[in-house]
């Protein structure tokens, strides 16, 4: 299902201080796909493999199907995923459903003229799922959410050694709302990079994509100076449209609340070193604007992306959100990579951070976040 609401109305109602009604039926875990389930064939040499990537990526790992390697407000996984496989595939030409509970496939139909080698992943949602616990508040998160799990599928196809994924986050309304196009390198080996290009991240082992979950709290303990760079530095490079498979410039800006020794806000500076934002404790107040989520204010530190202004359109509101939630993601790998635990906050209201820090109101809202701290209680059982 593709989304179908004013975009516009509905994120300044999200930001409201107006609070859900009672939770209702979230309805079925996962998208009722017509046809019967067909398990994904082992890739042959020189396919693409795609029963490892989608176990990488968007697999359940229990039949309730909360534990999936992407997270997702509440736990409730909104997006669903269809497969346009062309050649060089295990599976055999054609769109596909997929089926994260049980790892199946349904076949659709058969492929459209036009359709690539390879395989493309394109991402839609099912809002019932969100909307039954976070009512008004479910199409951000929902956007969020989508965003993740299209982080999840770039890390997996890099695991894999695929080439690096073309990646559409582009916020237009026809189609579906992210995709992802996946082939193989023309060469053995890594992917070089075109002369002049930012370097990806390091790439992911795929252990470390079936480890990652979202810690619970408390998060506290306050990161180091060079953990928190490479943090921001990620989320910027994920986020700013300067990676090849980035669609969109300059359309968020990142900084970080930290705590102890010396309260403050934090950005990411041309050299790469950290500088002030602004001095005092941001972190009572990010609880407050976060659903009053009290355990915020203790946090180690917080990683904040702002932008997507009051009189926005709604693809300047897709595009962002999506690309937060891409950013976020692979923020959070790069922070578990530094011996930090890390969860997303993605549920944000009346949250505006520049008029906040003196700036014209309406300009600067928080559009996502992640919690930080170097202190690792038991991991979340939900994703």
């Amino acid at each position: 299902m593709h989304e179908r609401v004013d975009l516009v109305t509905a994120l300044a109602r999200a930001r409201s201080p107006e609070r859900p009604g009672p939770d209702t039926s979230a309805g079925p875990a996962v998208r009722a796909w017509p046809g019967p389930p067909h398990a994904l064939p082992q890739g042959a040499p020189g396919q693409l493999d795609l029963d490892r990537l989608l176990r990488l990526s968007l697999a359940a790992s229990d039949g309730s199907g909360r534990l999936r390697p992407a997270p997702s407000a509440g736990g409730l996984h909104p997006v669903d995923a269809e497969l346009v496989v062309g050649t060089g595939c295990p599976l055999p030409p054609g769109r596909y459903g997929y089926d994260p509970l049980r790892h199946r496939v349904h076949r659709l139909g058969p492929e459209a003229d036009g359709t690539l080698p390879g395989a493309t992943v394109e991402l839609s949602v099912t809002p019932r799922r969100t909307v039954s616990h976070y009512g008004h508040r479910a199409w951000p998160l929902m956007l969020l959410d989508t965003g993740h799990v299209a982080a999840a599928l770039w890390l997996a196809a890099r695991a894999l050694d695929m080439a690096e994924p073309v990646l559409r986050l582009d916020g237009l309304s026809e189609g579906p709302p992210a995709a992802l196009h996946l082939t193989l390198p023309q060469r053995a080996g890594r992917v070089s990079q075109p002369e002049g290009a930012s370097p990806p991240m390091d790439v992911p082992a795929p252990g470390e994509l079936l480890a990652r979950r979202s810690a619970a709290p408390p998060l506290t303990g306050t990161p180091s100076r060079d953990a928190l760079r490479a943090v921001l530095a990620t989320a910027v490079q994920a986020s700013a449209g300067e990676l090849a498979w980035c669609a969109a410039v300059g359309e968020l800006a990142w900084c970080a609340a930290v705590g102890e020794p010396q309260p403050e806000l934090v950005e990411s500076a041309p050299d790469g070193t950290l500088r002030r934002l602004a001095a005092g404790e941001a972190r009572p107040t990010l609880a407050v604007w976060a659903a009053g989520q009290a355990w915020i204010a203790d946090a180690g530190a917080v990683l904040i992306a702002y932008g997507c202004p009051a009189d926005a359109d709604a693809a300047l509101i897709r595009r962002t959100h999506l690309r937060a939630g891409f950013a976020v993601h692979l923020a959070h790998l790069t922070a578990v990579r530094h011996g930090l635990a890390a969860r997303p906050v993605g549920s944000w209201q009346q949250a505006d951070l520049g008029a906040a820090l003196g700036a014209p109101p309406g300009r600067d809202w928080i559009v996502h976040g992640l919690a930080l701290g170097t202190t690792h209680p038991d991991e979340e059982k939900t994703s």
